[in-house]
């Protein structure tokens, strides 16, 4: 007996992926992206709206301008920043120059941008009261906090730019462009930076980025030595 031929059923069809909906998270998020990746130079509203699949006036429904796209990394940038809450002071502000130095290592294209902005965003302007109130609930004067504040970030964001200058990628650059510097120049002028380069930067071990340890603790000691000459005015 015959078989009745089988009913095909229909195929489903088959819904089109949704879209997630643009929103200022969203390009704010792809603008860091193209930030890491190809650096702050990369950064246009048009590469911006290409990297979102959209036309870039889709974008000022929700920024008004690249301006706006700036302000907002610096804050997000902020809000990464490591502010530990009931530490000590001094234990604060390590902790806080650390966190800085690593976000700048992360993201070198932060380094021009973080204090350059006139409409800082409430992540930025937490972080500054933050850090003041840390150092006036240590007994600093306003006068006083604000020239530590002052003297910290010129240490930090200073060193972080010469980090970054240097042509130094591996631990064994150093080693490398220290040698290289000995053979090819009459070093018996320079008895100095001969001394430095062969008995300090070419010692096995030796790293440039160990410094920043170093010097933040002069800097720290100095300022604490002036609270406790203000303590002591008192």
């Amino acid at each position: 007996m015959p078989m009745a031929p089988r009913t095909r059923r229909p195929a489903r069809r088959r819904e089109p992926a949704r879209r997630e909906p643009l929103s200022r998270e969203r390009v704010l998020a792809a603008a860091l992206e193209l930030a890491d990746s190809e650096g702050l130079e990369s950064l246009s509203m048009r590469r911006l709206g290409s990297a979102l699949g959209v036309e870039a006036m889709s974008l000022y429904n929700h920024v008004r301008n690249k301006d706006e796209v700036l302000d907002g990394l610096v804050d997000v940038v902020f809000g990464e920043i490591d502010l530990p809450a009931g530490a000590g002071w001094r234990t604060a502000m390590r902790r806080r120059a650390v966190s800085v130095r690593e976000m700048l290592r992360q993201r070198p294209w932060a380094l021009g941008l973080m204090e350059s902005r006139r409409r800082p965003g409430p992540a930025n302007l937490r972080h500054h009261d933050a850090v003041l109130g840390i150092l006036r609930s240590a007994g600093f004067s306003v006068e006083t906090a604000g020239h530590a504040y002052s003297v910290l970030d010129a240490y930090v964001y200073g060193f972080a730019l010469n980090e970054q200058s240097l042509p130094l990628d591996s631990p064994g650059d150093v080693a490398e462009v220290g040698a290289a510097i000995l053979q090819q120049n009459p070093m018996a002028a320079y008895p100095n930076l001969a001394e430095f380069i062969s008995k300090n930067a070419m010692r096995p071990g030796y790293s440039f980025g160990a410094e920043f340890d170093y010097g933040l603790d002069l800097v720290l000691d100095g300022l604490e030595r002036a609270l406790g000459r203000r303590r002591t005015a008192n």
